[in-house]
C-alpha cells in the first residue's frame, strides 16, 4: 500500500489528519503528518521525512503531499524526490487527499494521477444564486 506522508505548514498537516479521520470514521494506516514551524530547521525538517518516509514505505512508495510549492515544506520535498520510490505533489485540498487514500492500493503512479485529479474536479464553483425566469 502506498504510504502517504503530509509535509504541510503548522498546523495544516494534522488538521488534514483529523478531517480524514472523521470522513473514514477512525485512524488511517500508514498515513503520517510533518508540520513545519517558521522558524525550525530545514535540516531537522528532512530528517523527519526521511525517516516517515522509511517507517511509511512497505515497497509501494511514498506520496507526499504539501501544501504550497516554493515554501519550506515543499523545498524539503526536492531532496525527497531523488529518492525514487517518493512521488511529490503540491496544492494539498481535501478532495485530493481523499482520492489518493482511496486509490493508495493502486501503484504510487495512480495514486499521484488520482490524487490530481481528485484535486481537479474537487474545485468548483458553488453557485445558490436563485434564478428567475426561463432557463
Amino acid at each position: 500500500m502506498v504510504g502517504i506522508l503530509l509535509l504541510t505548514h503548522a498546523p495544516l498537516g494534522q488538521a488534514f489528519i483529523t478531517a480524514v479521520e472523521h470522513v473514514f470514521r477512525g485512524p488511517t494506516e500508514c498515513f503520517e503528518a510533518i508540520d513545519v514551524a517558521a522558524d525550525q530547521d530545514i535540516n531537522q525538517v528532512n530528517e523527519l521525512a526521511k525517516q516517515a518516509i522509511a517507517r511509511l514505505n512497505d515497497g509501494s512508495g511514498v506520496l507526499v503531499i504539501t501544501d504550497i510549492k516554493g515554501g519550506t515544506p515543499s523545498n524539503c520535498c526536492n531532496s525527497l524526490a531523488a529518492e525514487g520510490c517518493v512521488e511529490v505533489i503540491a496544492g494539498i485540498s481535501l478532495p485530493m487527499l481523499l482520492r489518493a487514500i482511496t486509490y493508495r492500493r493502486d501503484t504510487l503512479d495512480v495514486v499521484v494521477e488520482m490524487a490530481l485529479a481528485g484535486a481537479q474536479s474537487g474545485a468548483v464553483r458553488v453557485d445558490n444564486r436563485i434564478r428567475v425566469g426561463p432557463g
